[in-house]
């Protein structure tokens, strides 16, 4: 207390009365130490600080400090001050870090425990102490009841624990057992329990404790009571079943000394337990699963992830005694027992344990040693040893693939994906399959043993599904094991491995816990480096999918193809990011891909149904790139194409053109550069490198895997005619509820996929394998039902093939360097091999076929190409160039190492010597064809019908099918026509073929696809360039055509002596022909274009594109064109963007052209009259427009010009027919065609007096209103002479002529007829004063508004009329051309219903009233002329009958109706034509009396033929043309 009062150390006292301190009571001093500090006298923390120092000086201070504790807690507790009670739990917890917390346990009272927080709840330590106390003191403790002594259970202990070593059995031992059982009189249940716990401490001896057991046994069912109590022992929360009491339950259960049934119902945890917890582990991988695919907050995630861990801490697996059990089973080699268990569990519940997984992994490399030794380990690979079970009762090792169906099958299938615990034993199985697969291809098997081996191959397929490949999901990027199960794979057929891969991908992943969570962390993954792949990091990246593709391939694909179907930027760099990835990972690849192109939920047509869906566009494109840049296998993808050809579907096939595309380096484009097309023409090597947009170069590997793809399987052929034949499938199946747009598409793709496959096929198979697959012509088209361009399309290159051949074996037969004996080597071979492919293409087509084109003709169309024709020698040059500039980039760059340039200097100067080579080859080859061509051309084309019918049959047969079929074909088609021209074949009309190809176009543009189109169009375009070079030059012309025999103006020439120019189309004449032909293709595009149909004009704005270098050449119809084509910007710009982009891009091209154009009096020859008195509203011409008068001035000065030219040509004026005819037709018609050598007579005169004609010209007005009157008058004259009835007809459904428009025309055509009188009588005769009149009447007209009158022209072909002058006086007549002038107004005009019958009718009264006036006043005119005119009948009356005899025998030999046939389709807007042979009658007359009048001297020497040629003349330019015998009827 001193201490405490006066601050004195305690120490210093305890010094001082140290002596004495036992002799105190130091309980009562730490008592009132204590008391006064609850009694706050003293402060706590120096009264601690005091009772700390004393603990040293005593060892039991800290117990006796818990007595005063003990006592103070009681008085305090019932102390009502709460104060005092806080002071003293102060103080006590103040000593707790002095004081063990055991002896306050001791002491204190529960509740002030509890509020020091020595223990949690005072109720439950209560409890214990109850417990602990009942179990001490009153628990009664089991005795020896049955007299049993001590001793005896010592020395049976004694006895199971001896030295086992020496000679000691378990015999001897059970007898000393039973000694002891005897002497002691021990209980023999205890003894039994004390054996087994003795063979459960040395469970190493089996051998000895297993028989013991057994002699000793009572009965089984007390063993397993025992076992059972054993195994309930441990069934406390925190006890653990000793792994040697599993050993001997089932070393007991193995030797059949208990029963699974009784030992299993002591086992914990019950099954129902089991069942629970495996669907709860599904569910909680769900949920993880679903967790990764969610989005979640950073901050969420990392509570979520320490929330895992906490519970993975704090939640222990309570011990599994049937999984215990279980694996000691599988430790000995019981696998009886052990399926037994397992089956009673869910699947792959008991292995997803990994000791027992491990276990069974143990088993199976006991069993499946000896096989392994013998087939499966390979070359030079020792392996270690295995030492064999000594359990006799185990399974049997497996000594060939028959035993592996015993155990070892059967395990694999329990043990799942958890062989992934086991690399090894997974290797040593997949091995095993190898060797098996090696006996099963092995041939030489019977019946018995194939069935033997098919099981076994269905057994190993099953093992792949459900263990090898879940278990390569569950290894951590194991590409070795990758690689090692592809050596197997390999072996299965593709269609096993997708199915296996199909199995894999879709159900593996939800047949355990496990697997659903690795499918989650795999896409989790995956989202994660596709999200940050670019182009940059493409390597990096390319790793990452690498790994992740080692284990789980389908799942990586699968999102990697999500993802690219919708971002088709991102195939090049996972393209380029796949070169990390197994041989088995591109397999898998390759079946992703086919799967995801047949996802029945995707829909191959965007919402519009006029195109195909962009992520099937991205697939084929990353088809094409993956499968050509690695080593995939193609088969599959193949196929899948061919069955969905075989299907009906057409898609696909975007696939196969990219595939070979890629992979071939064959491009298909209809957008070829006249440089590519050139190159096109040449051999393979100038295709590949000039030939395509992007040259692919190092296709040789991958097209040779395509071209041993194809040949495996069988599918080369197959594809090809499924593809042929789809084409109309296209249309006729799939079309019918298909927009039409999409359905040209699809037909354009599987053409174009047709001709880029058939390529391929030609470029790349040998002559055997070709010829080998390809069957001939007729078993093509009859028997597989091939269209037959894409039969001879496929057959080609096997004729070409096989003349090569056979050519090749002449020349070794008969060895010489004659140049001219191997040409005939080489016709020798042609014929050989042609022969009976003009034999078989008889049964193509009818007999009647083969009246006109040979078969040899018809073959030799179809086998021949560009390449055989023509040798592109500025290709050839151009690319060579092209090298040499290379090489020198090379050379000049310093940048370059050494050894980079000398490779590609080499690379580039080989390249040079085999395009030199090549071009050699190809010249001496088309040297051999055209000499080929040149002996059989006479044999070509009989003589059997009209050149029409002839020419009709070439382009129905040959050359319509083929100039659509591909760009090159297109190109050959005009070439071919060319080259026939130039051989001068017998009975081909070159002219004919022209005439027919460019007068028919609208229905073959319109049934075009848009592909078809550009072919067309290229087709046009090259025929118009031969046309337009002959055109642009006379010199050229006369060289070319000039006396050649398909310039004939005879129909029926059966022969060409090439000496009489009379019957050749001169030059000028040619000139006029190929106006005509313009007109004729303004005149279709017009129609097309106004037709409103989205065909029509999508294809006629895409065949002017193309023929743009030639066409339009003439001013006006470039002007016409122009102003329709804006009309279609105008109105397709908000409908349909498509064509208005067409319509611009052409609009705009046609612009840059229009400085190339020229007035139509360049493009031909036309002269303008003298003077003219027409008013403006009777010019009936092609049409008028609705513009002011000044267009429409503009475009008659060139009609005025065409007038000119006619009368200077013309042979006289048309003689009027009896009345009868004019009655009934109201017109006559008139040739106006003179004899060829007339006209060429007349030419020379024209070039002598140049100087006369020059100032003609210059006095001829063509501006004035009485000269554009003239020159109208003077065209409807030159029309009706020369075939003016074409647009005559054509234009009477369109409009119809007013009333005084048409009393006008028809007082004229009275006075046409006197003026004809009188100028055949006097040769100069009056102009009439009538026309002075009209005249007047003209600027009268033109006065009250040049609108109304514009509108009212009429369509029809004028009335002929003729205007004479004393200029013309004494001038020959030229050979008039039968073409009528053609204005812009043709196509400018809007249709005008016509008027009524009876108005009609009105007018003809009226007009016929007007002619007889006029009539009266020329009477005396007429009278002047009747001698002349009866001098001359009797000549008429000669040539009228010689003609009638010609026209009876044309018309029986030619047929009327074809000719009226034809010019229906030539002008689908004709109106009612006049029958044939009415029209060929009144030709024929008015030709012979105008021969008779002006050219009488000429028919006295020329005879028949004459007469026979000027009938053709009158009808060379017209009646050529579709339509050109129409006649204009009035109403």
């Amino acid at each position: 207390y001193a201490a405490l009062i006066l601050g004195v150390d305690i120490r210093v006292i305890l010094c001082l009365f140290a002596s004495s301190l036992y002799s105190l009571d130091i309980q009562a001093a730490l008592y009132e130490l204590c008391w006064h500090v609850i009694q706050g006298n003293f402060k706590l923390d120096l009264s601690a600080s005091v009772l700390c120092d004393m603990m040293d000086l005593r060892d039991d201070m800290p117990s006796i400090l818990a007595d005063v504790f003990s006592i103070l807690d009681i008085e305090t507790s019932s102390l009502e001050e709460k104060n005092k009670r806080d002071h003293y739990t102060q103080l006590v917890g103040a000593c707790l870090f002095f004081v063990p917390d055991a002896i306050l346990k001791e002491r204190l009272d529960p509740e002030t425990l509890e509020s020091l927080g020595l223990i949690k709840q005072a109720h439950q330590f209560n409890q214990k102490i109850v417990k602990i106390k009942t179990k001490l003191f009153y628990k009664q403790q089991k005795f020896n009841l049955l007299r049993e002594e001590n001793e005896g259970y010592a020395k049976l202990i004694t006895e199971l624990g001896q030295d086992l070593s020496g000679n000691i059995t378990s015999h001897i031992v059970l007898e000393s057992i039973k000694s002891l059982i005897g002497c002691f009189n021990l209980d023999p249940n205890r003894v039994l329990d004390i054996i087994l716990e003795v063979y459960e401490c040395r469970s190493d001896q089996d051998e000895f404790f297993l028989p013991l057991i057994k002699s000793y046994m009572c009965e089984p069912l007390t063993l397993c009571h025992i076992l059972g109590f054993k195994f309930k022992f441990n069934q406390e929360p925190n006890e653990e079943t000793p792994t040697s009491l599993y050993h001997i339950a089932a070393a007991l259960l193995h030797h059949n000394l208990i029963e699974l049934e009784d030992i299993y119902v002591h086992l914990m945890p019950l099954d129902a337990s089991i069942v629970e917890e495996h669907k709860r582990e599904i569910t909680e991988a769900k949920q993880i699963a679903r967790k990764l695919t969610m989005v979640v907050v950073p901050s969420e995630k990392t509570e979520d992830k320490e929330r895992e861990k906490e519970e993975e801490k704090n939640d222990k697996a309570p011990d599994n005694q049937k999984l215990g059990l279980l694996e000691a089973l599988l430790r000995i080699g019981d696998w009886h027992h052990a399926q037994s268990i397992m089956d009673q569990m869910p699947s792959f519940y008991a292995t997803s344990h990994k000791a027992i997984a491990l276990a069974l992994c143990q088993l199976l490399h006991l069993t499946v040693e000896p096989l392994y030794r013998r087939s499966g380990v390979p070359k030079g690979a020792k392996g270690c040893l295995l030492r064999p079970l000594k359990n006799k009762r185990a399974p049997r090792p497996a000594e060939s693939f028959e035993d592996l169906r015993r155990d070892v099958f059967s395990m694999l299938c329990y043990l799942g994906p958890h062989l992934s615990h086991d690399p090894i034993l997974f290797a040593k199985i997949v091995r095993l399959g190898k060797g098996f697969m090696k006996e099963y291809q092995s041939e030489g098997r019977n019946d018995h043993i194939k069935d033997k081996m098919d099981t076994l191959l269905s057994c190993f397929l099953s093992i792949a599904d459900q263990v090898l490949l879940p278990s390569l999901s569950l290894m951590e990027c194991n590409a070795c094991m990758s690689e090692e199960l592809w050596g197997l794979f390999k072996l299965f057929p593709y269609q096993h491995r997708y199915r296996l891969y199909g199995q894999w991908k879709n159900e593996t992943y939800t047949s355990h816990p496990l697997l659903v969570k690795v499918k989650a962390q795999t896409v989790d993954r995956a989202k994660y480096i596709m999200k940050r792949l670019t182009k940059e990091n493409v390597k990096p990246s390319g790793r990452q999918i690498g790994k992740l593709s080692h284990s789980n391939p389908t799942i990586l694909f699968d999102y990697i193809l999500s993802q690219i179907q919708w971002y088709d930027n991102l195939i090049g760099p996972v393209v380029d990011s796949l070169k990390y990835l197994t041989s088995l990972n591109y397999d898998v690849m390759a079946y992703c891909i086919i799967e995801a192109l047949a996802n029945p939920e995707k829909e191959k047509m965007k919402h519009d149904d006029t195109t195909i869906s962009s992520w099937l566009q991205s697939l084929a494109s990353l088809c094409g790139a993956v499968f050509r840049k690695y080593p995939i296998e193609l088969a599959g993808l193949l196929q899948y194409v061919t069955n969905t050809l075989k299907a009906g579907k057409s898609f696909d096939l975007l696939i196969l053109k990219e595939v070979v595309q890629k992979m071939a380096g064959i491009e298909i484009t209809d957008e070829m550069t006249s440089e590519q097309m050139e190159a096109m023409t040449g051999g393979e090597q100038l295709k590949a490198e000039g030939g395509y947009f992007g040259q692919i170069r190092n296709t040789k590997k991958s097209s040779q895997r395509l071209k041993d793809a194809l040949l495996d399987h069988d599918l080369a052929l197959p594809l090809c005619l499924l593809m042929a034949q789809q084409r109309n499938g296209v249309v006729f199946l799939e079309g019918g509820e298909k927009h039409l747009k999409l359905v040209g598409k699809l037909y354009d793709q599987c053409h174009d996929t047709l001709v880029q496959f058939g390529g391929f096929l030609a470029s790349n198979l040998s002559t055997e394998d070709y010829i080998k697959r390809v069957p001939s012509i007729d078993i093509l088209c009859n028997q597989f039902h091939t269209p037959h361009d894409a039969a001879f399309f496929l057959s080609r290159p096997m004729y070409g093939h096989q003349i090569l051949s056979k050519y090749d074996e002449l020349k070794k037969a008969e060895k010489s360097n004659r140049q001219q004996q191997k040409v005939h080597k080489y016709v020798a071979a042609c014929e050989l091999v042609m022969s009976p492919v003009h034999e078989a293409v008889v049964s193509l087509h009818p007999p009647r076929v083969w009246d006109d084109l040979r078969p040899q003709f018809y073959a030799t169309f179809w086998s021949l190409t560009m390449y055989d024709l023509a040798v592109p020698h500025n290709a050839y040059d151009r690319e060579v160039k092209k090298l040499q500039l290379q090489v020198q980039v090379i050379e000049e760059n310093p940048d370059v190492p050494m050894n980079k340039k000398k490779k590609e200097k080499e690379r580039c100067t080989a390249l040079q010597e085999k395009l030199q080579e090549e071009e050699k080859k190809q010249l001496e080859h088309v040297q051999r064809v055209l000499h080929r061509l040149k002996l059989e051309k006479d044999n070509w084309l009989l003589a059997k019908s009209t050149k029409n019918e002839t020419i009709t049959k070439f382009l129905q047969l040959c050359l319509f099918p083929r100039c659509i079929f591909s760009a090159i074909d297109a190109v050959y088609c005009a070439r071919f026509v060319e080259l026939v021209h130039q051989q001068k074949t017998p009975n081909f009309c070159t002219l004919l073929c022209y005439d027919r190809v460019f007068s028919d176009i609208i229905y073959t543009v319109a049934s075009c696809t848009e592909n078809e189109s550009r072919r067309y169009g290229r087709f046009l375009c090259c025929m118009l360039e031969t046309v337009t070079r002959w055109h642009s030059d006379r010199a050229v012309y006369e060289k070319e055509c000039g006396n050649y025999p398909g310039f004939l103006t005879i129909f029926r020439a059966t022969g060409f002596d090439g000496g009489n120019k009379a019957d050749q189309l001169d030059y000028e004449n040619f000139r006029h022909v190929v106006h005509k032909w313009h007109y004729k293709l303004t005149k279709a595009s017009v129609h097309c274009l106004e037709t409103g149909e989205y065909t029509h004009i999508r294809n006629i704005l895409i065949v002017l594109t193309k023929i743009l270098p030639c066409y339009p050449k003439v001013l006006n119809l470039g002007q016409a064109l122009e102003c329709r084509v804006h009309k279609i910007c105008l109105e397709e710009k908000e409908k349909r963007p498509d064509l208005y982009a067409l319509a611009m891009g052409y609009s705009g091209q046609l612009k840059g052209r229009k400085a190339h154009m020229v007035p139509e009096n360049e493009f031909h020859h036309k002269e303008q009259p003298v003077r003219s008195a027409t008013p403006v509203s009777q010019q009936n011409g092609p049409g008028t427009t609705a513009k002011p008068a000044t267009n429409a001035s503009k475009t008659e000065e060139g009609v005025s010009e065409d007038a000119d030219r006619a009368k200077d040509k013309s042979q006289g004026a048309a003689k009027p027919a009896n009345k009868a005819n004019s009655t009934a037709a109201k017109v006559t018609t008139s040739n106006g065609n003179g004899a060829p050598n007339r006209y060429i007579k007349e030419r020379d005169d024209k070039e002598k007096s140049g100087k006369e004609k020059k100032e003609k010209k210059e006095k001829t007005p063509g501006s004035t209103l009485e000269t554009k009157g003239e020159s109208r008058r003077e065209k409807q004259r030159d029309e009706r002479g020369a075939g003016g009835k074409e647009e005559r007809a054509p234009r009477e459904g369109k409009e119809k002529t007013p009333k005084a428009d048409r009393d006008k025309q028809k007082a004229e055509e009275k006075s046409n007829k006197e003026d004809n009188k009188a100028k055949t009588g006097n040769g100069e005769p009056k102009e009439p004063s009538r026309e002075r009149d009209t005249g007047a009447k003209e600027s009268k007209s033109k006065e009250k508004g040049g609108d109304r009158s514009a509108m009212s022209g009429s369509l029809k072909s004028p009335v002929p009329r003729l205007e004479s002058a004393e200029s013309e006086r004494g001038k020959q007549p030229n050979l008039q051309h039968g073409l009528c002038s053609y204005t812009v107004s043709d196509f400018l005009i809007h249709h005008i219903n016509y008027n009524s019958v009876a108005r009609s009718k009105s007018r003809e009264r009226e007009t016929d009233k007007k002619e007889s006036e006029n009539t009266r006043g020329r009477s005396k005119e007429k009278k002047t002329d009747d001698k002349d005119r009866k001098d001359r009948k009797r000549d008429h009356m000669t040539t009228d009958r010689e003609m009638s005899l010609e026209s009876k025998r044309r018309k029986d030999e030619n047929g009327t109706n074809s000719s009226n046939k034809h010019s229906k389709s030539a002008s689908p807007c004709s109106g009612s034509p006049v029958s044939a042979d009415k029209e060929k009658t009144k030709r024929s007359k008015s030709s012979s009396k105008e021969k008779g009048e002006s050219a009488k001297p000429e028919r006295n020497s020329s005879g028949g033929k004459k007469v026979e040629r000027n009938h053709f003349l009158a009808c060379t330019c017209c009646d050529l043309h579709n339509g050109s015998r129409h006649k204009h009827i009035d109403n």
